[in-house]
């Protein structure tokens, strides 16, 4: 009998383009979760380095990790500093109803 292995799915290991990264943020967005686009950025986060991501973001990787953890709550300012450092922006757009 074959042995069979699971391994858990990694998304920053797809990640490989800026177009890849803004269309897995955009999905997010529109979902409107704040926790799935928290796991979002952690994985956009994880697939550039989070030693990079400090670097450029000027706060400490165990306050990025702890930020987008699951259990973390990131201010709108570590979110903004992260996404700026990622090429990433937020835009406004009248929601549909």
């Amino acid at each position: 009998m074959t042995k069979v292995t699971f391994s858990t799915f990694d998304a920053s290991k797809y990640l490989d383009s800026q177009e890849a990264m803004n269309d897995y943020l955009a999905i997010a967005l529109e979902d409107g979760d704040t926790k799935t686009v928290q796991v979002v950025l952690r994985d956009i986060a994880r697939a550039r380095g989070m030693s990079q991501l400090a670097k450029d973001t000027g706060l400490n990787r165990e306050s990025l990790y702890k930020s987008l953890s699951k259990d973390g709550n990131p201010s709108f300012a570590a979110i903004t500093k992260i996404m700026k450092a990622l090429g990433l922006k937020i835009t406004l757009a009248p929601q549909n109803v």
